[in-house]
């Protein structure tokens, strides 16, 4: 068998991804701009809205609304800036974090779950080393 051609592995691969990505997402509780904020919170620390709504690429008045929300749910908290006390930093709150996590098992349980149903012995071999490639080529 012939070895394909890069840019028609990186098109197959770009599409399966998304597929599977949106699967995964499909399985979440809280909507998808929320976790987005809960998880760079989780990873970068607390920060300004500002500085979450340029990680995230929106206007910081779409942010603070967000925010807002996050903050009526009990997900995040503010407070205050160590350095500029005209700034607030938002963080994850232990609820939040709590959500966070359960998010993330539930997602984690769907794909588990998928592979030991869907997949041959010797396909969960292939896959557990296709994740090593794709490791590799996040890194590049």
């Amino acid at each position: 068998m012939p070895t394909p051609e890069p840019a028609t592995v990186a098109a197959d691969l770009r599409t399966a991804m998304g597929k599977l990505a949106r699967r995964v997402k499909h399985e979440d509780r809280i909507p998808h701009g929320q976790v987005a904020v809960l998880g760079v919170l989780d990873r970068d620390g607390a920060m300004t809205t500002s500085d979450l709504a340029a990680d995230q690429r929106v206007r910081p008045q779409s942010m603070a609304r967000a925010v807002g929300l996050l903050m009526e749910q009990g997900l995040v908290v503010r407070r205050a800036h160590p350095t500029d006390g005209r700034k607030s930093l938002v963080d994850l709150s232990e609820v939040g974090r709590a959500a966070l996590k359960a998010e993330r098992d539930r997602r984690a349980d769907w794909l588990a779950r998928a592979i030991d149903l869907e997949l041959t012995a010797e396909e969960k071999q292939q896959l557990a080393h296709s994740v090593v490639l794709m490791e590799r080529l996040a890194a590049y």
